[in-house]
């Protein structure tokens, strides 16, 4: 299955993406819980494209990997802000955009990879992974 790409402006393509997203976790074979896992990171990352950089793009991946097997993976682009300190963004609570600052940290735990790269005044990727069969304990980048 070729990768989606969506380009988030407004409310309806996030929930367009999710449509996609829904499809692709399904055609990998992910468990109820795990498609619902794969929805949510892309409600939040969508939803924060909105908030924090007015628009960018969601792509949606089916992806093997030699080492873990088959995956599906969420990135957004934005040329948004970009975030300034990245392990503030990442703590529980912390939010510039007065919502609960519950998006990425929640992203980072329903994953398996997690990986942001941000540059003040350039923008923002976030690439996150969910394996079809989880690694014994999840992935962190940065």
């Amino acid at each position: 299955m070729e990768p989606v790409a969506c380009l988030i402006r407004r409310d309806v393509d996030v929930y367009l993406a999710m449509s996609h997203g829904r499809t692709m976790a399904e055609n990998l074979g992910l468990k109820p819980v795990d498609r619902t896992r794969v929805e949510i990171v892309i409600l939040e990352l969508s939803r924060n494209l909105l908030a924090h950089a007015g628009s960018g793009t969601l792509v949606i991946s089916l992806i093997d990997d030699p080492t873990h097997g088959p995956g599906i993976a969420i990135e957004t682009k934005d040329t948004g802000p970009g975030i300034a300190n990245i392990e503030l963004a990442m703590q529980d609570g912390y939010s510039t955009a007065q919502t609960l600052g519950a998006g990425l940290p929640g992203v980072r735990r329903l994953t398996d990879v997690f990986h942001i790269e941000s540059e003040v005044g350039v923008g923002t990727r976030v690439y996150a992974v969910k394996w079809l069969k989880p690694p014994r304990r999840s992935i962190y980048e940065r």
